[in-house]
């Protein structure tokens, strides 16, 4: 009964995916917004996760230096935030299913330079990066763009979906590192020279995180980034995606340069690094940020 079930899913993935991958460029802000809305509605559940996240993110938002916002804007930011979803999700239909080239094609891309110079050390890049704004068109692109690519991402349960999914990205040539057991994948790609991707803002356990300040609260963030920055001797580079009206935006920033202390405490503290370049991005981005997640649980804060 699992199998059969797994394969209707499987099966409604596909056509929906397929449904997305129609729908005319021309119509794609305006019908990802609807489903942003549709979404909202759905979702009542995550829409609670949201507002709470907002409204206890802005007062530390409000003093940061790159936020361009002012007052209580939760509602409307939390509106935005959900019609980018809902292009995100359009997009990735058309991504997954071969008519993305034209998203790719129109990414542009910043800090160039510093990817050159990182690429020029030969030993592979780690891509430093959150889930802003849409982030699996940025996974494909490098791999499109930049040669082959890698991710590391949780295996899906359904075990149908999961391979189907593998097999649209390898029509990028994106090749996927689960996190189980992912550390030895990842050195191995890094000596052979390739780009990996690793999305670091959501919640860690104390078993494989440390505890870090974000936007003004305490949370769990898995130090695995500066783990595999310090084994593989690899440049690590924050890269960002952004969607600017009608195109994205994929900004390299320069190599972040580690102090080369292994303590604990010296963990701690590159991974609070690291996490304030996300905290960056949502400070300048706010709308592009997976406000959805439970970033903050474990770590001694209430939530709703």
């Amino acid at each position: 009964m699992q199998q059969l079930f797994w394969r209707l899913q499987a099966a409604l993935f596909y056509s929906l995916t397929l449904a997305g991958a129609l729908i005319p460029a021309a119509a794609l802000q305006r019908l990802g917004r609807m489903v942003g809305s549709v979404l909202w509605s759905l979702l009542p559940g995550r829409r609670v996760i949201v507002m709470d996240n907002l409204k206890r993110a802005l007062p530390y938002l409000n003093g940061h230096p790159l936020w361009c916002l002012g007052g209580d804007q939760a509602t409307s930011i939390a509106s935005e935030n959900y019609a980018n979803l809902g292009m995100s999700l359009i997009e990735i239909c058309q991504l997954y299913h071969g008519r993305g080239d034209h998203l790719i094609a129109g990414i542009e891309l910043r800090g160039l330079e510093h990817y050159e110079t990182a690429r020029s050390k030969g030993k592979g890049i780690i891509c430093f990066s959150g889930h802003c704004g849409n982030w699996e068109l940025m996974a494909l692109a490098f791999s499109r763009l930049f040669g082959d690519g890698v991710v590391v991402a949780r295996r899906q349960n359904n075990p149908f979906f999961n391979d189907m999914v593998e097999r649209m990205r390898m029509g990028y040539r994106s090749r996927v590192i689960y996190k189980k057991g992912a550390f030895k994948g990842i050195l191995s790609a890094l000596r052979s020279g390739e780009l990996v991707g690793i999305l670091a803002d959501q919640a860690a356990g104390p078993e494989d995180g440390v505890l870090v300040t974000m936007l003004g609260r305490r949370a769990w963030a898995t130090k695995a980034p500066v783990l595999i920055a310090r084994k593989s001797g690899a440049p690590l580079l924050p890269v960002f995606i952004h969607r600017e009206g009608a195109r994205h935006v994929i900004t390299f920033y320069p190599e972040h340069r580690f102090s080369g202390d292994m303590s604990d405490h010296g963990i701690q503290k590159e991974t609070q690094a690291l996490s304030r370049y996300v905290e960056n991005f949502v400070a300048a981005h706010p709308t592009q940020w997976y406000w959805m997640h439970r970033r903050w649980k474990r770590a001694g804060e209430a939530s709703a």
